[in-house]
């Protein structure tokens, strides 16, 4: 691994609370301080994931912070029911974000109404309670800006997560004040995806690792996990021809801000 100790960084997104972690968690949590991560943050996917993510948040208190959300691939008929349970568990608990949310027309489009719907619903639950929300957004670009352009005021801020969008995409969510988070496809070859980080501000880039997911590349297709954000910082760095150091500093100073850290 790396040493670099004088740096922190924040993984504002890792499942870490997902099965495939189960038999070497602490090992990961251990990997990721060796790095400097400082913090990581945990978007939720729906019900049946809460138990593991809340236990992993108590577990770690100062360093995993949970969020509450319905995942759009998650809406299906009782996508109500599951509505109801984040609203619940909202009075009752502490989060850093509403999240994961937002629309999916990547993996089944039957059930698109109900993921707009969800949306909004959360998108309302954010404003409610003042917490950024975290945006997945997947062959669903149009149909996300239409409903922010819709709902956008100053009560509503948060990220897009695992960002793949062109430039002109990119301006319009600093232009309402959004985060872009940039985990490991920038590292991929052809995904083009470094030619618009180089034309972002820094200072409306967060890191994310999207663990188990989306390994950086010199990691591609193993198991992603959060000491690898060094990869993405290092790639960041490359392209906008900054150290390492300021790419640590004011993507985990951006971090820090949205998530009120």
């Amino acid at each position: 691994m790396f040493a670099y100790m004088d740096m922190k960084f924040i993984d504002t997104h890792t499942h870490l609370f997902l099965p495939e972690f189960d038999s070497d968690r602490n090992q990961v949590i251990s990997n990721a301080k060796s790095v400097g991560v400082e913090k990581i943050l945990l978007p939720n996917v729906d019900s049946s994931t809460i138990s593991n993510l809340f236990k992993l948040a108590d577990k770690y208190p100062d360093y995993c912070f949970p969020m509450i959300g319905l995942h759009p691939t998650s809406v299906k008929p009782n996508f109500r029911n599951e509505l109801n349970q984040i609203e619940k568990w909202l009075k009752e608990r502490k989060f850093c974000a509403i999240g994961e949310i937002g629309i999916d027309l990547y993996w089944d489009k039957a059930y698109k109404e109900q993921q707009e719907e969800a949306f909004r619903y959360q998108i309302d639950l954010a404003k409610k309670y003042d917490l950024p929300i975290i945006i997945h957004a997947r062959e669903s670009f149009d149909e996300i800006f239409d409903i922010i352009d819709d709902v956008i005021d100053e009560r509503l801020y948060g990220v897009f997560h695992a960002f793949t969008g062109d430039e002109k995409q990119a301006e319009k969510i600093v232009e309402w004040g959004f985060k872009i988070g940039i985990g490991g496809i920038v590292t991929f070859k052809n995904s083009g995806l470094g030619n618009v980080v180089k034309n972002i501000d820094i200072h409306h880039i967060v890191l994310e690792t999207d663990s188990p997911y989306l390994a950086p590349v010199p990691k591609r297709g193993k198991r992603n996990e959060s000491a690898n954000i060094i990869y993405i910082a290092q790639k960041i760095a490359e392209v906008k021809d900054m150290s390492l150091q300021q790419v640590a500093q004011i993507t985990t100073h951006n971090a820090k801000q949205l998530f009120k850290l």
